[in-house]
């Protein structure tokens, strides 16, 4: 089990299926996701936005130092948008990074990145904070040459 993993490299003990059970619960209650999730099998059967909640769901529960989130606001309504990114906020510290992959704004204005870097054929080719997406998604990607 992964939490095990995770606590073993921080020197505490491992726990066991019935405070599992307690960790996880506390969990899908933060996220707003029903508790009956539980009692599916992991990544079946879910909808886009469950799916969504439910990678969000095991990263808040491994407590990742790195999290890699490439398109999380794909196929959300904005309800499931808000709680996945309230989500993600709640997961920020510092002493993790959180790398997202995205093409929209919406998700950046509720999840204030401290970079934005801009990518073309495989290389970073602009670099700023969160106001050079605000930038883009007013004038496109043509606008980044006139970004200071």
């Amino acid at each position: 089990m992964a939490l095990n993993a995770r606590r073993e490299k921080d020197g505490l003990p491992a726990l066991g299926p019935l405070e599992f059970y307690s960790v996880v619960s506390q969990k899908v209650e933060a996220l707003k996701m029903e508790p009956k999730i539980l009692d599916r099998n992991v990544n079946e059967g879910f909808s886009g936005g469950e799916r969504k909640r439910n990678e969000i769901l095991q990263l808040s529960v491994v407590g990742a130092d790195l999290a890699l989130l490439d398109e999380i606001d794909s196929g959300l309504d904005v309800d499931a948008l808000e709680d996945v990114a309230h989500a993600v906020n709640g997961l920020l510290t510092p002493q993790n990074s959180v790398l997202m992959i995205t093409h929209y704004q919406r998700l950046l204005d509720l999840i204030k990145p401290s970079y934005v870097h801009i990518m073309e054929s495989g290389k970073i080719v602009k670099t700023g904070d969160s106001s050079l997406a605000s930038h883009i998604n007013e004038g496109g990607f043509k606008s980044i040459a006139s970004f200071v």
